[in-house]
């Protein structure tokens, strides 16, 4: 409905499109300055986006995945010789292979040099493997802290708690993963001080003998893992023993027990009481 000005309160039909004309247009007004308002947002949104990618692609990536000995390698070595406060590593497996130690001596020995504190995990079983013991001799003798425990979770390698390299499958060789995500460094550096905290110190009396502690350790360990129902095989590849030291630890307490098979020797020793004096 419109009003003729000439004809003050008198009112005449008009077709509903040009009605709808009027009432649109205000509303288009509006949607018109919301899209110029977000053309302009997105605008400076966009210039944002384009900072921030740029100060992210100048930034160290979270995760690496290294694929290879020498990529491994050559990573793993850079980082050492950038460390200046303190390199933790967890070795599992037993005593290492000579041609590694060798490598990790000379590279230790720099780190140990400039006053860089070093702590490093072992198994308990490096204290029967002369070149391991060799080589633990030398670095304690520079200043680093070794440790054995019976079971260590995996191979880490910490430096200054700020980058980390852990193995991507049991073929530790073959692909490693270096991790700089702060939260993630920091979960493995606190799981290592808790293993540091259980593990028993290797000095200059202890490398030529195994304390009864260390013996005793390595034992419990095996027969708990028989109380759950462990292979000999699996056993060792946790222990870093071979397959024959652990089936002889078997049957040494098979016959302590008077078990004749492996179900029953695992419910002796559940029912036993050796497992209930907890030592240190």
């Amino acid at each position: 409905m419109s009003e003729r000005p000439s004809e003050p309160g008198v009112v005449y039909p008009v077709p509903p499109t040009a009605a709808a004309v009027s009432v649109f247009r205000p509303l288009k007004a509006q949607m018109d300055q919301y899209c110029r308002t977000e053309r302009s947002l997105r605008a400076a949104f966009a210039q944002f986006d384009a900072v921030y990618d740029e100060t992210r692609r100048q930034e160290e990536p979270a995760f690496t995945l290294l694929v290879g000995s020498t990529a491994i390698g050559d990573t793993l070595e850079a980082a050492v010789d950038a460390c200046r406060e303190e390199l933790l590593t967890a070795q599992p497996g037993g005593g290492r292979p000579v041609e590694h130690l060798v490598e990790a001596l000379d590279r230790d020995m720099r780190l140990l040099s400039r006053g860089t504190h070093q702590r490093t995990i072992y198994q308990h079983t490096v204290r029967a493997h002369q070149p391991t013991l060799a080589y633990i001799e030398q670095v304690v003798a520079a200043g680093a802290e070794v440790r054995t425990l019976a079971e260590v979770f995996e191979r880490v390698i910490i430096c200054d708690r700020k980058v980390a390299f852990i193995p991507v499958s049991d073929d530790r060789g073959a692909a490693a993963l270096e991790v700089r995500h702060p939260a993630v460094v920091r979960f493995l550096a606190q799981t290592f001080d808790r293993d540091w905290a259980r593990c028993i110190p290797v000095d200059e009396q202890s490398v030529a003998h195994r304390s009864p502690a260390v013996i005793s350790d390595t034992q419990r360990t095996i027969l708990q893992a028989i109380v759950a129902g462990e292979t000999d095989e699996s056993i060792a590849r946790r222990l870093g023993m071979s397959r024959r030291s652990v089936a002889v630890h078997v049957r040494r307490v098979s016959e302590q027990l008077g078990s004749r098979s492996r179900g029953q020797l695992g419910y002796l020793i559940a029912t036993s009481g050796v497992l209930d004096d907890n030592p240190g």
